[in-house]
């Protein structure tokens, strides 16, 4: 029986929910819209991704199963963290938190690297948000607040073309949607999604 991909469905949880509270993080929505951010973070961003990372158990997949589980839990954490009285945590504490984040997805940036490249940006354009994120925190520089908000936007983006490509070209059986080549030394194939398309665009 062929298996199932679960990639398109914890990379689409995980765009999803980035873009809308990145759209607030860029200052584009009032924090008065957290609320639908929860709601998200807890039933895509959070379970479905969560679930996308247990499916992942069965195929082998150590990278899909410690990526989609992580980032399910830091949805799950984020919205209870959100949910409950928190006006007393220190901003730099807060900054600690996104600081962690930002190590945890740079050395799996660093595994990325015999992955096509579409897997390589989402991770790589990620650690940078967790970064600037963390550090608008650290100073109250609102500028570097902003700047990781796009940051998250071009995140989501990524991660939804990576979903819809993932998708997309594994339905037609060929490459409709490019992410980039393989490793040429070893051909690896990706990381997220492990389906061998025909070709390496």
């Amino acid at each position: 029986m062929k298996s199932v991909n679960p990639a398109p469905l914890g990379l689409s949880g995980f765009a999803f929910t980035t873009w809308l509270l990145s759209m607030i993080n860029a200052g584009w929505y009032l924090p008065t819209a957290m609320p639908m951010v929860l709601a998200m973070a807890f039933a895509f961003g959070g379970t479905a991704q969560f679930v996308a990372g247990v499916c992942e158990l069965p195929r082998g997949n150590s990278f899909g199963f410690t990526a989609f589980c992580a980032y399910g839990s830091f949805w799950w954490s984020l919205a209870l963290f959100l949910m409950f009285p928190h006006a007393a945590v220190p901003a730099s504490f807060v900054g600690w938190y996104l600081a962690l984040w930002g190590v945890f997805t740079l050395f799996m940036w660093f595994a990325t690297f015999t992955a096509n490249r579409a897997v390589s940006s989402v991770f790589l354009l990620l650690w940078i948000t967790f970064f600037l994120l963390a550090a608008g925190e650290w100073t109250d520089i609102v500028l570097l607040h902003r700047l990781g908000g796009y940051g998250g936007l071009a995140t989501a983006i990524a991660a939804l073309y990576l979903a819809a490509a993932t998708i997309i070209n594994e339905a037609n059986d060929r490459v409709l949607l490019p992410i980039g080549p393989y490793d040429p030394l070893r051909g690896t194939p990706a990381i997220v999604g492990d389906r061998r398309l025909p070709g390496r665009g």
